[in-house]
């Protein structure tokens, strides 16, 4: 027979079996996190990633460190995240590019899209087609009459080797218009945005972030927005997709993705709280003060975002050639 105090052990232990287990995203976060950026301190995409970190550190009562390890287009940090633990403390902050790196890079330890998880995208900028105050076109159509008239005549500013979103614009432009325009290499964009100031070329693409100043001081002359429509910041300058090119889109982007097999309760807080985060007063300033669109939205919408440009910035970068050993 049973003694009393072994009955009350067994009820104990019997209670505590049936109590539910924590789930992944109950047990998350149970320590710091990392947020791994591919590109060096001091850039668009480290400035966002720490302000990220310390926002999403109050909101998940743990720290969240940003780990730099720059190289190859960061597809050095996709890898190490890639093959980091899936449970939510390892997180990797991209641009744009990365939905390029496949087609870019042919050696990849991982793949662009299945080797992660899409929580959002945190930002998201225009680039603006830009020609020195002194060219000869004052409009967008001034530049595509020239340009289709005097084929191979013009050429651009290609910073960071051919393959940034920027270049990739001038790539999409020349296609859609079907123009000849002749590219300049240069190794960055800071390069590329003194050839155009110097007038050494005759057009490029740039960020606003970078350009609005140059624009503002008379520098520069805006001729059209890359966006489906006009920008807030440049209300006065047209749209690509106004000049006969109905649905030219190029847009750069900033986000955050987890190890595919991320637990999708993990994926669903991450995403809840950088909401949260982005809704802030004081985050919304600060990315407007950078010429930024604020980001947000489901994670599912980023995935497809991903998707759509990787099979769009792929497509060009093979037709184009361009490969990094």
């Amino acid at each position: 027979m049973v003694s009393e105090r072994k009955r009350q052990t067994l009820t104990t232990l019997c209670a505590l079996t049936a109590l539910p287990r924590p789930t992944s995203a109950q047990a998350f976060p149970s320590r710091p996190l990392s947020l791994s950026v591919g590109f060096a301190p001091g850039g668009s995409a480290d400035i966002l990633a720490r302000l990220l970190a310390q926002k999403l550190a109050t909101a998940l009562g743990q720290a969240v460190v940003v780990e730099n390890k720059p190289g190859a287009g960061g597809t050095i940090a996709a890898a190490a995240v890639a093959a980091a633990p899936a449970d939510g403390h390892h997180l990797l902050f991209v641009t744009s590019g990365h939905a390029g790196s496949a087609a870019l890079y042919p050696r990849l330890a991982f793949d662009p899209l299945r080797s992660f998880a899409p929580i959002i995208k945190m930002a998201s900028t225009p680039v603006v087609l830009v020609v020195p105050s002194a060219s000869r076109f004052q409009s967008l159509r001034e530049l595509l009459d020239f340009a289709r008239a005097q084929p191979g005549k013009l050429n651009y500013a290609a910073g960071g080797g051919g393959a940034t979103t920027t270049n990739l614009a001038a790539e999409f432009l020349k296609h859609d218009a079907r123009l000849d325009m002749q590219a300049i290499a240069y190794k960055g964009s800071g390069p590329a945005l003194t050839a155009l100031l110097a007038g050494e070329v005759d057009l490029g693409f740039d960020i606003p972030v970078s350009a609005l100043p140059h624009i503002r001081a008379g520098k520069l002359r805006a001729l059209a927005v890359s966006t489906r429509q006009r920008h807030p910041l440049l209300p006065d300058v047209p749209a690509l997709a106004e000049a006969s090119l109905p649905g030219f889109e190029v847009t750069g982007w900033f986000g955050v993705l987890a190890p595919a097999a991320t637990p999708l309760a993990v994926l669903a807080r991450l995403n809840k709280d950088i909401q949260l985060i982005l809704d802030q007063a004081e985050v919304r300033d600060r990315l407007t003060s950078l010429s930024l669109d604020i980001g947000g939205g489901s994670a599912a919408s980023f995935g497809a975002l991903i998707e759509s440009d990787a099979r769009r910035y792929g497509d060009t970068i093979r037709r184009l050639g361009i490969r990094v050993d």
